[in-house]
């Protein structure tokens, strides 16, 4: 397969568990050794986090979002050692973006792993504890979710922020406001609409702030053009220069995740084969409900590796 036609992918939060990639770091030390590199820079044992938890810990968007950075650079690391071939393009869902930037050489791990325990911590601090909150909607489409936002909003924030895959869309604000929409989503048609675990509404106005403060932070981050084209959450295309990569690593804090339209651009540039590297096989199963032209294979265990790994080599 030549390196045009398949892509890689890199989740985000929500996709970690403790014990993840345990597989293979029984095999390849490039696991063990790049959350080691990540635990130097944050001063604290990441790794042992992830193999003995708890899981509350590692549940911690301060904690989760450089594990699931590290686990992604990871898997890519153990990909490459095996001599893996380059992809056409990358992508990463949310926090995931960041991860396919490392890879693609955009910008150095080290400052990667600073950078977003940072972004966790200034999300977290944005919204306090208990006021804000995320709903998965189900069975409804895009243009009526938004509906229901505005319908349910009744002055506060409520917006739609991932648009994962026809009909999973979820919903982002105040936790009354989601309360509300997740109340009233059975009566606009909706066949689930359930709260999510977490205690930071990504991706909507609420996260304004946030995205301000990450502004200055990445302004004094050394990015570079990456070596992979790298399709971003905010507009599904790549950025033309490291200065709008800049602004849109901001912007995605309080922009939507516009996940469907990016591989659907992938799909649309040739890719006919997705490799999502970390753990879980999330967007691998988004890939397969917005385009079933494209293949999708998880790269968590020694076992995907090699599949995924088999597929790719008729470069």
């Amino acid at each position: 397969m030549t390196q045009g036609n398949f892509a890689f992918l890199f989740p985000g939060q929500g996709s970690q568990s403790v014990g993840m990639l345990g597989g293979l770091a029984a095999k390849y030390p490039q696991i063990a050794g790049t959350f080691a590199e990540a635990s130097d820079v944050l001063g604290r044992d990441l790794w042992s986090l992830v193999v003995d938890g708890p899981e509350d810990a590692l549940n911690q968007t301060e904690n989760t979002q450089p594990a699931m950075l590290a686990a992604g650079v990871a898997v890519w690391r153990c990909w490459r050692a095996r001599d893996g071939a380059i992809p056409g393009a990358m992508a990463g869902h949310s926090l995931g973006e960041y991860t396919a930037l490392v890879c693609a050489n955009a910008i150095a791990f080290s400052d990667a792993i600073e950078l977003v325990a940072q972004r966790a911590r200034l999300m977290q601090q944005a919204v306090p504890l208990g006021e804000g909150g995320m709903a998965a909607v189900l069975g409804l489409d895009d243009e009526q979710v938004r509906t229901l936002c505005a319908e349910s909003a009744d002055g506060q924030v409520l917006e739609a922020v991932n648009f994962n895959a026809p009909g999973q869309v979820v919903v982002a604000g105040a936790r009354a406001a989601v309360d509300r929409a997740v109340a009233a989503a059975k009566g606009a048609g909706a066949k689930r609409a359930l709260l999510l675990p977490v205690s930071v509404p990504s991706h909507c106005a609420l996260m304004r702030d946030a995205a301000e403060s990450l502004a200055a932070r990445l302004d004094a981050v050394e990015l570079r053009e990456p070596t992979v084209p790298v399709l971003h959450n905010v507009n599904a295309r790549g950025a033309r220069s490291v200065d709008e990569l800049r602004s849109l690593l901001a912007q995605q804090l309080y922009s939507p995740v516009r996940w469907v339209e990016t591989v659907q651009a992938l799909a649309a540039n040739g890719v006919t084969l997705a490799v999502e590297a970390g753990p879980g096989k999330v967007l691998a199963g988004l890939v397969k409900r917005i385009d079933k032209s494209v293949a999708a294979l998880p790269v968590f265990d020694c076992n995907g590796l090699d599949k995924a790994l088999g597929e790719t080599t008729h470069a």
